[in-house]
């Protein structure tokens, strides 16, 4: 790699404020950057189409979606034929909308095409402040899966090494509306919404809704999501 060749980096993208802000960060810091969708059977279409909306808007240098059908395992309210809770506050109990295994599927595919491209960074916008309780949103979820890749791949093994990027870990929903604001992401261009609509637009009732709302009042900004 030249001197004035920007480092690629594969960037997990899922059409929600937390990836597009990854993305912009990544952008900043000086990366080429190769955004990562996985369409895993979730409920709707709205959030991958908002996926490639978000990764062209932000400047990146391809788009990639992958498929794997995690219907077939099911688990979920994302995945199965089960209620998405609405107006519900689940404590420190793991939700229904946790999809078994989906974050570590979905870096193990980053990984994948981090390997092709020669590229020694993942970025992902896991969360471990206001989040649904997901343990593959944690820190040691993300320090134990950098340690992987570093023993189960030939860049890992042979190479420079690799990282995992979550830039998004410890900040608050209103610190990231806050820094998306700043880095002009354009928010309504997102679906965050477990149960979009085919036009993307949100319940306002499920939990990535009532997060996603009380992030923009916290931060003092306009929400500008297009509710159902």
């Amino acid at each position: 790699m030249s001197a004035n060749t920007p480092p690629k980096a594969v960037v997990l993208v899922s059409g929600g404020m937390d990836s597009a802000v990854t993305i912009a960060i990544a952008r900043e810091q000086g990366y080429q950057v190769h955004a990562l969708s996985v369409a895993y059977g979730q409920r709707h279409n709205s959030e991958l189409a908002a996926s490639e909306r978000v990764a062209r808007m932000l400047g990146a240098a391809e788009h990639k979606t992958v498929a794997v059908d995690l219907r077939r395992i099911g688990g979920s309210a994302l995945t199965a034929d089960i209620d998405v809770p609405l107006d519900a506050d689940g404590g420190d109990a793991i939700p229904v909308t946790y999809v078994p295994a989906r974050n570590t599927i979905m870096l193990s595919i980053a990984l994948g095409w981090a390997e092709v491209l020669g590229a020694r960074d993942i970025w992902c916008g896991v969360n471990a402040v206001d989040y649904s309780g997901y343990p593959d949103c944690r820190p040691a979820f993300i320090a134990a899966f950098e340690a992987l890749a570093n023993v189960a791949t030939k860049a890992g093994v042979e190479g420079a090494g690799l990282r995992i990027h979550a830039p998004l870990m410890a900040m608050s929903k209103a610190d990231i509306a806050r820094e998306g604001q700043r880095l002009g992401v354009d928010f309504s261009a997102t679906v965050s919404c477990y149960q979009a609509d085919d036009d993307g637009r949100a319940c306002g009732h499920c939990d990535a809704c009532r997060l996603r709302a009380q992030g923009f009042r916290e931060a003092g900004l306009p929400d500008p999501t297009r509710y159902a």
